[in-house]
């Protein structure tokens, strides 16, 4: 795919949706933090119900450390994985009052050294609550950049370092959000809704479907 097409393809997406952010509801970089380490094979609807409760009564590492392990857990068992999840989170708490006075670090060296945070929540964290021009590689991003070639990789680092060097430089901000929003509800992984789409005919895809709404 050359410049231009992806140019097109990103200045599309961003007229369609100028503002894109999270489908997580969060008001602070912790309670984004939190959000994403609970998101990992979860909904984000799942989360967000959870943290509706949770968030009133805790929303700062004080607090959720204060709820303990089992009172954690109470708020967040209907999400997959909550018992580890709630480890990880409470490990985080401590590790955030400890070294970065109860503050999310805004680097990636410290963000993937917090329990439950890999390179992917590390991109988001960094993006969404700091606005750093970071790619957040998931399955969605991952697939659409693979079947649109916008940015085809055989690993989620190789999509990731293409993205950063491929997608223009005014459209990087924002470019993680379009595209896992177009994966999400246009180019769906078993049928994609091409006839709904508004880069099909940019796209390099080959088995398109006249699938629409």
């Amino acid at each position: 795919m050359n410049a231009e097409k992806r140019h097109q393809i990103f200045s599309r997406l961003r007229d369609q949706n100028p503002n894109p952010t999270t489908e997580l509801a969060y008001k602070t970089p912790f309670e984004l933090l939190i959000a994403v380490i609970l998101s990992a094979q979860a909904t984000d609807v799942g989360v967000n119900k959870a943290t509706a409760k949770l968030y009133p009564i805790a929303n700062t590492p004080e607090a959720i450390l204060a709820l303990g392990l089992e009172g954690l857990k109470s708020y967040i068992k209907t999400i997959g994985l909550f018992n580890s999840k709630a480890e990880n989170v409470i490990k985080t708490c401590r590790i955030l009052i400890e070294e970065h006075n109860g503050e999310v670090p805004q680097t990636r060296e410290a963000l993937e050294k917090l329990p439950g945070v890999g390179r992917k929540t590390a991109n988001v964290v960094l993006n969404t609550a700091f606005g750093q021009p970071t790619m957040a590689v998931d399955t969605h991003i991952y697939r659409v950049s693979n079947r649109t070639r916008i940015a085809p990789g055989k690993t989620v680092l190789e999509v990731e370092n293409k993205l950063m060097r491929f997608v223009p430089k005014e459209f990087l901000q924002d470019a993680h959000h379009w595209l896992i929003l177009h994966g999400r509800y246009v180019c769906t992984a078993r049928k994609p809704r091409c006839g709904a789409c508004i880069i099909e005919d940019l796209c390099e895809f080959k088995d398109k479907t006249e699938y629409g709404d």
